[in-house]
């Protein structure tokens, strides 16, 4: 039996951020609930609710809706309609194929004044001889019945014969009560039956107990059963299938007896296929035989490298952990010859080449990959101090005494680096590289000439800069103005 709980109620009012207090509306359609309760309390705001495909027998603790406006209560087993006086905003009411056969019941809606539609279609009521004559009169307020509008004059003519068609309702109603009384008790007897059969049904596989101590079936009948036994074996999977097959294809009538049955016929067939597919639990994974020797595990079917460093004197595993994975999840334990890694309760294990110092050994995660990488000095000798290998020294080159060819300077591999001249580290007067002409003057003085050729300071080895060559000739004119 299926209850309706506050969780149920807030899992079904995720468009209203999971509140229950301030729900509009709510489905609760398919859930094999029993009993309609606490929504009168809980979602006192409702204007939509959704209860069809359940196993409800009666309308209740629904009262309180004063600003319900549609109640869907189709293929349910309700069989009186009651208890919706105080939904004073109940618009549209839905009782689609349900078991309705109290069709004086209807009146009791004349209290809802805003009712504009109703369903009663598939209920035995609607067989009655004058049905849509009564309820058209018994409600005026309704616009609708069964998806079919009410016309003027058929409301007129159903006021008329009022009387005459409540008598036959009444008549026609005393039949139905009795048959369903008669329906009752078959499903009783039958209930009965079936619980004396379960009783009755024997264990093991040839439906005998063998622990009986009270058995005082002569031997010459137990022979005889053993052979008919073995002769004509009996098959569980075989007796299964035609009990299904019985229970399916066997003739009833249409009522909620019948449909509880089925229902729990299907939720028996479900437990039972569930229960088949429940999983054994493992045995637990031995990570250690019994005469002491460590196992070589990969449960979670990671790769990963184990590598000797050397220079350091330790033994590196670089374990490929997922990359999005929180390292919460992530377990580490390094003993002297072998390391273990928990990833999600799936052990990685691995046998170490050699003794270890657990204490020393670090673990560390990579943000970029996730790999998970595990550093574990070694036990035996010290940790080896790697060299700094020492530069090659600078070989300053003298320009003027020429220096070393391209091939030794290839050779040396050392970054060339340019010497500037101390004695012309003298700041360069760009305005002054031109001389100005002097209106008093007479005409531009004539250029002067050019300037002997610039030492050479450059050896035969090195490549002249265009460049250089540019800022010696600034510095040079520069030099010539102060002269003059």
């Amino acid at each position: 039996m299926v209850y309706i709980t506050e969780d149920l109620i807030r899992r079904r009012a995720e468009h209203n951020e999971c509140e229950i207090f301030s729900l509009e509306e709510v489905s609760l359609h398919q859930q094999a609930i029993e009993r309609i309760e606490h929504l009168d309390r809980w979602c006192k705001e409702l204007r939509i609710l959704y209860l069809q495909n359940n196993l409800i027998p009666r309308i209740e603790n629904v009262g309180r809706l004063k600003k319900l406006e549609y109640l869907n209560l189709a293929l349910n087993n309700i069989e009186v309609i009651e208890n919706l006086e105080g939904c004073e905003s109940l618009q549209k009411l839905d009782l689609t194929v349900n078991f309705v056969g109290r069709l004086s019941s209807v009146e009791s809606l004349r209290h809802n004044i805003h009712l504009r539609e109703l369903f009663l279609v598939g209920n035995p009521c609607t067989q009655f001889e004058g049905y849509r004559q009564f309820v058209v009169a018994a409600l005026p307020q309704l616009k609708s019945l069964d998806g079919t509008e009410i016309s003027r004059s058929e409301r007129i003519r159903a006021s008329q014969g009022l009387e005459e068609a409540r008598r036959r309702v009444a008549e026609q109603e005393q039949e139905y009560l009795r048959r369903r009384a008669e329906e009752k008790e078959e499903a009783r007897r039958k209930e009965a039956g079936v619980e004396e059969e379960k009783k009755e049904r024997k264990p093991g596989f040839d439906g005998r107990w063998y622990t009986d101590i009270n058995n005082t079936v002569p031997e010459s009948e137990k022979n005889k059963e053993n052979q008919e036994l073995n002769e004509n074996p009996k098959n569980p999977e075989e007796d299964e299938e035609q009990r299904e097959h019985e229970f399916w294809h066997t003739p009833c009538s249409f009522t909620p007896e019948s449909r509880l049955e089925a229902h729990r016929h299907l939720e028996e067939k479900r437990r039972a296929k569930e229960k088949g597919k429940e999983k054994k639990p493992k045995a637990p994974r031995t990570l250690i035989t019994a005469d002491g020797r460590v196992l070589n595990i990969n449960e979670p079917k990671l790769d990963f490298c184990l590598t000797e460093d050397e220079e350091n004197n330790t033994i590196i595993l670089d374990l490929e952990v997922y990359r999005h994975m929180d390292t919460s999840l992530i377990d580490v334990d390094v003993q002297l010859s072998y390391a273990r890694v928990s990833i999600k309760g799936k052990i990685f294990q691995v046998v170490l080449p050699a003794e270890v110092k657990p204490d020393s050994s670090t673990a560390q995660r990579s943000q970029t990959t996730g790999h998970l990488l595990l550093t574990m000095p070694r036990a035996e000798g010290e940790i080896k101090v790697t060299k700094t290998v020492p530069r090659p020294p600078r070989v300053r080159q003298n320009r003027r005494s020429g220096g070393l060819s391209e091939d030794d300077q290839r050779k040396n591999n050392v970054p060339e680096r340019l010497e500037v001249d101390p004695s012309k580290r003298t700041a360069v007067d760009l305005a002054n590289i031109v001389p100005r002409q002097i209106a008093k003057e007479g005409p531009m003085e004539a250029s002067r000439p050019d300037p002997p050729a610039a030492e050479d300071h450059f050896s035969e080895g090195y490549l002249q800069d265009p460049s250089i060559g540019r800022v010696s000739a600034l510095v040079y004119v520069q030099a010539d103005a102060s002269n003059s």
